[in-house]
């Protein structure tokens, strides 16, 4: 099978589909909790559910408002109160989330590979735009696993699992193995499997 070089089209393509896969992942584990369950908190040091989509949906829409032309840390943006309670429903979290998410993917959507390798700027530092998406590639999957591993301490009753359930690996690897080798993100087969 010939190697498939990357190029910044497929990059963007794989982006995609890897922050998709992780909001959805974030979605499903919220789905499996009582609405009460998303603001609890079980320490002084630790953030609800709740704190913690505010602070991605605070992030989101600093980072990702003009990017190109403005600074990804906005003047506008408390990122303090970000930590505070704020979101006091269910609905206020669901908003707070998707306002997030739309931001971010609508600017994800209008980038052309050509500007891949355009300098933007996040608290005066220059990244091009590819490092921009790296760094929130590894920002947002970092809170998104906090949202899911907290999600499983509070959920009451048997979890549904969001990734390959226990004992099941072996299971999992023959299905893999007895298909064809194919070129394609990962996140197709798994975002199905989610749905």
């Amino acid at each position: 099978m010939p190697f498939l070089k990357m190029n910044n089209n497929n990059y963007l393509v794989s982006i995609q589909k890897q922050f998709l896969y992780y909001k959805t992942l974030g979605e499903k584990a919220m789905a499996q909790l009582e609405p009460e369950q998303l603001f609890v908190s079980v320490n002084d040091d630790t953030n609800s559910i709740a704190v913690i989509v505010q602070h991605l949906s605070g992030n989101m829409l600093s980072r990702w408002t003009d990017f190109l032309t403005t600074d990804g840390e906005k003047e506008w943006r408390q990122r303090d109160t970000e930590f505070e309670t704020v979101l006091t429903t269910k609905a206020e979290v669901d908003a707070a989330w998707k306002k997030g998410w739309a931001c971010f993917f609508n600017a994800i959507h209008a980038l052309t590979p050509e500007q891949l390798d355009t300098i933007i700027y996040i608290r005066n530092e220059g990244h091009t735009v590819m490092e921009a998406i790296n760094r929130q590639l590894a920002h947002y999957p970092y809170h998104i696993g906090q949202i899911v591993f907290y999600a499983k301490m509070l959920k009451q009753g048997e979890w549904d699992s969001l990734s390959i359930p226990k004992n099941k690996s072996n299971h999992y690897n023959a299905d893999k193995f007895a298909q064809e080798k194919s070129i394609k993100n990962f996140t197709d087969d798994e975002l199905d499997r989610l749905q």
